[in-house]
């Protein structure tokens, strides 16, 4: 089969980055995980319908529950923010933009995981 790269390509080692199927493991595997730890939350969500704040409370302090539920908030936002990524990637065309872009959605995510670990830290362990 004929190289199709150019001459100076060869020479200077131009070509793939060799990062794209790592980044497409691990939104597959960030998406696997987020099937059983969905359906944790829906079945604690229709277990919990109805229940007050004290019944919520006692069950989130579960050291299970609190595990289940960070586990699916890390899931989640790494997952998010791995899609957003190649959104933007794909789609923001200039430079500078992607690049900031690309920043905003790290920071966005990290504040989105923060603010959901600290609520559920908050509730399953007493405020």
């Amino acid at each position: 089969m004929a190289d199709m790269r150019t001459p100076l390509s060869r020479v200077i080692g131009l070509g793939s980055a060799k990062s794209g199927a790592h980044h497409f493991w691990l939104q597959r595997v960030t998406a696997a995980a987020n099937v059983p730890l969905a359906l944790f939350l829906i079945a604690s969500l229709v277990a919990l319908s109805g229940a007050d704040y004290l019944t919520v409370k006692t069950y989130l302090g579960h050291p299970l529950a609190v595990i289940a539920l960070l586990a699916l908030i890390l899931s989640g936002v790494w997952h998010m923010r791995l899609g957003m990524q190649v959104i933007i990637e794909d789609y923001v065309i200039a430079d500078g933009l992607k690049t900031l872009s690309l920043l905003l959605n790290i920071f966005f995510s990290a504040a989105i995981g923060i603010a959901c670990i600290y609520a559920a830290l908050k509730i399953g362990f007493g405020s």
